[in-house]
């Protein structure tokens, strides 16, 4: 078990050693699970996503990187940035595409994301709605404690399903706008938090994704979540859960280790021991469950700063460009 000196009120590692994170499993699909899931889908692909790039905002790390702004479902107009390799001014053709979701809270710039994990490629950085400088919507809280909660009274109103088909969107976006990447199995896709876990639900219905890479994703195994104390998100929703018991019925939807059930694209997990905002039970829960080939990276420790945490980082970098040059051979 891992053992950091912290203030918090419970165990970040929620007293689990490592043989039985691998063996926390996912909850049972409701009957209706993919049916739901796909007709998501196919509404979010029917959307006429008209992005529009703007100028140059950085170049850095093989890549210059634009503004874009693109139409996700329910007609809200979303931003985020568009990295494209510096080789294709030259008319070099782009031979790997991502899709790069981000942590609760949004992004402000494109950040550690950039470098992407192949070179020669392109990439779309949504901000989803109601989270980052370039993701606000009117009507949705911007702060993760009220932004998990928006609209979870329904399955079809929870916000959670929405920020789903704003990555499905960013797909679509990416692909206007990089035709060379059209087609089944071009995009990988790359996730952390709550990126990893909206990236769980979203992969088994696209076939545009050809493999993944997922940190530390949230959204795993709600049953059990919703047992353990965290200094994240799902503190609010367990807090919610309290006084609307009937939530864990529109919580069986949008369970990330059930959806993985379903993902057959070869995918790598980054799981942390120790995590106070997303417990690791959950995280281990969703590699678990995936359908296909996938691999396993132990982290010591997820959102939480400690002795060695760069070079845990650079590990991570490493394998993920590692993982994806396997998916592109």
């Amino acid at each position: 078990m891992a053992s950091f000196v912290h203030g918090f009120p419970f165990d970040p590692a929620y007293g689990r050693t490592l043989d039985e994170l691998t063996a926390v499993p996912a909850p049972p699909a409701p009957d209706d699970f993919a049916d739901f899931w796909r007709a998501r889908h196919d509404a979010a692909r029917e959307v006429a996503t008209d992005p529009e790039v703007g100028p140059v905002e950085d170049e850095r790390d093989g890549v210059r990187i634009h503004g874009v702004t693109y139409t996700s479902v329910g007609g809200v107009r979303l931003g985020g940035w568009l990295a494209l390799p510096v080789e294709s001014a030259a008319a070099e053709p782009v031979r790997h595409g991502f899709v790069i979701g981000h942590g609760y809270g949004g992004r402000a710039e494109p950040g550690p994301d950039v470098p992407l994990p192949l070179p020669s490629a392109a990439a779309i950085l949504p901000c989803v709605r109601g989270m980052g400088s370039r993701g606000l919507v009117a009507g949705i809280p911007d702060v993760s404690a009220e932004h998990v909660l928006h609209g979870i009274a329904s399955r079809d109103s929870y916000v959670i399903g929405d920020c789903v088909a704003d990555l499905w969107c960013a797909a679509s976006a990416l692909q206007e706008l990089v035709p060379e990447l059209g087609g089944p199995g071009r995009l990988g896709y790359l996730g952390e938090s709550f990126g990893g876990g909206l990236g769980a639900l979203a992969l088994p219905w696209d076939d545009r994704f050809g493999a993944a890479q997922l940190t530390v994703p949230t959204f795993g195994n709600h049953p059990l979540r919703l047992t353990l104390p965290c200094a994240g998100s799902g503190e609010a929703v367990r807090a919610y859960r309290g006084t609307h018991p009937e939530v864990v019925d529109v919580l069986r939807y949008f369970d990330a280790a059930t959806a993985a059930g379903f993902v057959q694209l070869p995918t790598l997990v980054a799981a942390a021991l120790f995590d106070p905002s997303v417990p690791p039970p959950g995280q281990f829960a969703v590699h678990n469950a995936l359908a296909g080939e996938k691999e396993l990276l132990v982290l010591p420790a997820g959102h939480f700063e400690y002795e060695g945490l760069a070079q845990d980082v650079d590990g991570l970098v490493a394998a993920r460009s590692a993982f994806f040059a396997q998916w592109t051979a």
